[in-house]
């Protein structure tokens, strides 16, 4: 298709697999070695995220995951592992896949935490740790390899207010300000006061140094990515049923501050009527993705990159490819959204899809929600022979890449 980069993890286990060994595992390396031999060879730039929810169940059991301390010297061993191994060859990398916007609903996931017996407090926590994992990270990348650049991966969703009441901006503020807080931190390099006074409110102590507070401000990332597929409609009176935080009724839980899903944000039942919407009720929204770039570099001012965006569907394979030109309609609108964020004066210097070939979905466990330009035969239960088939939507966006852009004629 001619790519000209590529975003991939390393998985903790291939190198360390418990975690707590303390020298990499040789075979794992050199797996990862003859992976990056071949893009480079192929002329792609490298982006690993370091830590893309994948660390050794064992640290999760033993140590109840990224609420213990310890875990951050157990990744900057791993980081340093890497760094030293593939200086010169990674220029990119990414500390945590969507760190901390997650970790409120995933955080087993995300952080290795229990999601039945764990509190807020436990959430912030092991936030704090990995704020003080990246900012290590960053020196040890910047002190192996100066030429390397570390950034941060968030989730963004632009939101809405659903009406023009005053009351459901403030809902859009404050879940904004929610999302803002793990970006704040690693870009701007200290605690914003909206977070300090969101802890006081809830209760929330968490433990830190004066050593802790010095490393995040002297080594914020050197660039922010995001991952966006879809915007969203807020309302003061409407909670989101799909994420938990309790067995109870979402009636029950309205107003409830320690609610860890998006709370106030409209998901199922309440779609904006502005936008189409996926067959999994996802709103299509290019205008959204305009809109977090602009607001993202407006309040930070340091390079852009967009980490993932992407369309999942079900697709039926016919004379072994698929028309997707929904696929196609959704990536140049996209494409366009950034072309214009660019004159708009974001700097904004890469983008990779989610993803290019077909995978299990990670947010419905499906085969069948299919990304990829590529259709990989494989179902739901595991059956298929796994052979490959170009859809039509990798003809049109290898001429998209080739032409940098430029010719988005379909």
């Amino acid at each position: 298709m001619g790519f000209n980069v590529y975003r991939t993890s390393v998985a903790w286990t291939r190198l360390f697999p418990t975690g707590e060994e303390e020298e990499p595992n040789e075979k794992g390396l050199e797996f990862y070695d003859r992976m990056f031999h071949e893009l480079k060879k192929q002329g792609m730039e490298i982006m690993i995220t370091i830590s893309h929810y994948e660390m050794p169940l064992h640290l999760a059991d033993k140590y109840g995951g990224w609420k213990d301390r310890r875990m951050i010297d157990f990744y900057i061993k791993f980081v340093t592992a890497m760094v030293k191994r593939w200086k010169g060859i990674v220029r990119y990398w990414l500390t945590f896949n969507e760190i901390g916007n997650n970790i409120h609903k995933m955080e087993w996931m995300t952080a290795g935490i229990d999601p039945l017996n764990d509190t807020l407090q436990d959430v912030y926590q092991a936030s704090h740790h990995q704020f003080v994992a990246s900012a290590l990270a960053v020196k040890v990348i910047h002190e192996t390899d100066c030429d390397a650049k570390v950034g941060s991966v968030i989730e963004y969703k632009t939101i809405y207010p659903m009406s023009c009441d005053p009351r459901d901006s403030l809902v859009v503020c404050k879940e904004k300000q929610r999302g803002y807080f793990f970006s704040d931190v690693q870009v701007r390099g200290r605690y914003p006061g909206y977070a300090w006074e969101y802890l006081e409110d809830q209760g929330i102590e968490i433990f830190y140094t004066d050593e802790d507070m010095e490393l995040i401000e002297r080594y914020p990332v050197d660039f922010l990515s995001f991952t966006y597929y879809r915007s969203r409609i807020a309302s003061k009176d409407y909670i989101e049923s799909v994420q938990k935080e309790t067995n109870q009724s979402d009636s029950e839980i309205e107003g409830d501050n320690s609610y860890r899903g998006d709370a106030n944000i409209v998901n199922t039942g309440k779609t904006n009527p502005y936008l189409k919407v996926t067959p999994s009720g996802w709103s299509v929204d290019p205008d959204g993705l305009y809109l977090a770039l602009v607001d993202l570099y407006g309040r930070y001012q340091i390079p852009i990159f967009v980490a993932e965006n992407g369309l999942g569907v079900k697709e039926e394979l016919i004379n072994e490819t698929v028309n997707d030109t929904y696929r196609i309609e959704y990536l140049r609108d996209h494409i366009l959204a950034m072309k214009k964020a660019i004159r708009n004066g974001v700097d904004l210097f890469g983008y990779t899809w989610w993803g290019p070939i077909d995978l299990v979905s990670n947010g419905s466990g499906q085969m069948s929600k299919r990304y990829g330009f590529i259709y990989v035969d494989r179902n739901d239960t595991g059956e298929g022979t796994l052979k490959r088939y170009r859809k039509q939507s990798f003809y049109w966006y290898k001429k998209v890449i080739a032409s940098n852009g430029e010719d988005l004629s379909v």
